[in-house]
């Protein structure tokens, strides 16, 4: 079982910037995706970002790119997205999520090909 534990969530004026951190626990193997999540209310979960540990590669939606960057701590087995420039739209429940599997296209995952989620850390931007 793969544990997964976020934190780094807060209320924040527009413009502002917060760090959000998943640290994995219980994985076994060194190939996997991660994912960062986000789900307003009355909203669907939509990805952020993602992260493929087989080559470091990244993704990052449209509606985030320029402002949000994935880094990694290998030796604390934490992802961290550090965010920038926030906008009130992006007020929402954040959730990282980790899976197995060297074959995957992380980019192409969604919320249902991921195993493992934390239990969301929650970012509030104010106008």
């Amino acid at each position: 079982q793969v544990q997964l534990v976020e934190s780094g969530g807060d209320s924040v004026q527009a413009g502002g910037s917060l760090r959000l951190s998943c640290a994995a626990y219980g994985y076994t193997y060194s190939s996997y995706c991660m994912g960062w999540f986000r789900q307003a209310p009355g909203k669907e979960r939509e990805a952020v970002a993602s992260f493929y540990a087989g080559d470091d590669s990244t993704f990052y939606a449209d509606s985030v790119k320029g402002r949000f960057t994935l880094s990694q701590d290998n030796a604390k087995n934490t992802l961290y997205l550090q965010m920038n420039s926030l906008e009130p739209e992006d007020t929402a429940m954040y959730y990282c999520a980790f899976t197995y599997g060297g074959s995957w296209y992380c980019p192409g995952l969604g919320i249902y090909e991921y195993k493992y989620w934390g239990q969301g850390t929650q970012v509030t931007v104010s106008s």
